[in-house]
């Protein structure tokens, strides 16, 4: 599908406009006001909930050449996780997925 000048510039802007009231509702409608316990709760979560979300994907998407996992990211992935788990230290967790990503990497290729 090809768009014209106009259409596109009309895409970007829906989208900006778009992206500016989702942030302003949160922003400038409730930005002054105290929120509710409750919902306070929650958005405690959110960056956990999103990290994984954005890593996932990628850890778990086939290689583009080869059209087949990649068991190094794989690998990688699963220490980190027993890592956090067994130490419940974030900083640890993310060094055995470094060193195992890193260490597999240049003992795979």
């Amino acid at each position: 599908m090809s768009y014209n000048g106009f259409e596109l510039w009309l895409i970007i802007g829906l989208l900006g406009l778009g992206t500016f009231l989702v942030r302003f509702s949160f922003l400038g409608l409730i930005g002054d006001r105290d929120l509710p316990p409750w919902l306070l709760r929650h958005l405690r979560y959110t960056a956990v909930a999103i990290l994984p979300a954005m890593v996932m994907p990628l850890v778990l998407a086939p290689d583009a050449a080869t059209n087949a996992p990649d068991p190094v990211k794989i690998a990688a992935a699963t220490a980190t996780l027993a890592a956090g788990y067994i130490t419940r230290n974030v900083l640890w967790a993310m060094l055995a997925g470094v060193v195992t990503l890193y260490g597999l990497g240049f003992l795979i290729g």
